[in-house]
């Protein structure tokens, strides 16, 4: 809810109550992208800001660099553009080994659903967010989701069709941003390191905002909504920035 935003927050494909169309090429980033451009069409609007996190903030950089006649401004959180590539290290690829490890075929999907989902519960329970953050209510939704046909294979599908390929593109290095940007990141994230997000500010020739809070961790909306939404209403309603 907002009192002041037109606030949609849709399902992306694969996840929950969207279609989850089948073959890991259904989930590249341009038809991720597409399916946000479409729905801001379908919504009757010609631009509008794209707020995303993790998957949603890879998103969103891909279409404010692809795509920017769609966009009034883009805010991402955690995830950074294409610097990230620059900015790979080896302590990056020892946090980032799940991402490759999903692109075995099968076993991923066997072992996130072993004992009820007991790894992905773990996950958000204890090891990637502190301990409180998401509420038994929270992982209720979240496993009803996992149930779905196919679901957990949607899901890994995002890593198998883009991680790999992106790691090796040359398009990315081109990539620039110059819409109005905001960039906001926890930092105490453990799956994208400090290191990995320097020199957001390089590849962006719009207005560019950012903000490092230090007491949050990856789920950052989660674990701090209030900083969360008061530096997006900020943003939003910063005349100057768009």
């Amino acid at each position: 809810m907002s009192d002041r935003y037109t606030v949609v927050a849709p399902d992306l494909r694969g996840y929950n109550l969207s279609d989850r169309p089948e073959g890991k090429d259904q989930y590249t980033v341009d038809k991720l992208a597409d399916d946000v451009i479409g729905l801001i069409r379908h919504l009757g609007h010609e631009k509008a800001t794209v707020v995303g996190h993790d998957w949603g903030a890879g998103i969103a950089w891909y279409i404010a660099s692809h795509h920017p006649e769609y966009l009034t401004k883009v805010a991402a959180f955690q995830v950074p553009p294409s610097i990230w590539r620059r900015n790979f290290s080896f302590k990056q690829l020892l946090a980032s080994w799940y991402m490759f490890f999903f692109q075995l075929p099968l076993l991923p999907e066997k072992l996130l659903s072993l004992g009820e989902f007991a790894l992905l519960k773990r996950a958000l329970k204890a090891s990637t967010a502190e301990s409180g953050v998401f509420r038994s209510v929270d992982i209720e939704i979240f496993e009803s989701a996992w149930r779905g046909d196919g679901a957990i294979t949607a899901m890994l599908n995002y890593y198998r069709a883009n991680i790999i390929s992106r790691l090796f593109s040359k398009e990315d290095e081109a990539a620039r941003v110059a819409v109005p940007t905001l960039f906001v990141y926890g930092q105490q994230d453990t799956a994208v390191l400090p290191q990995t997000v320097r020199g957001v500010a390089d590849v962006v020739d719009g207005p560019y905002e950012n903000y490092l809070v230090p007491n949050s961790g990856h789920w950052i909306q989660q674990e701090v909504p209030e900083t969360v939404n008061e530096i997006l209403r900020e943003f939003l309603t910063d005349q100057t920035k768009g």
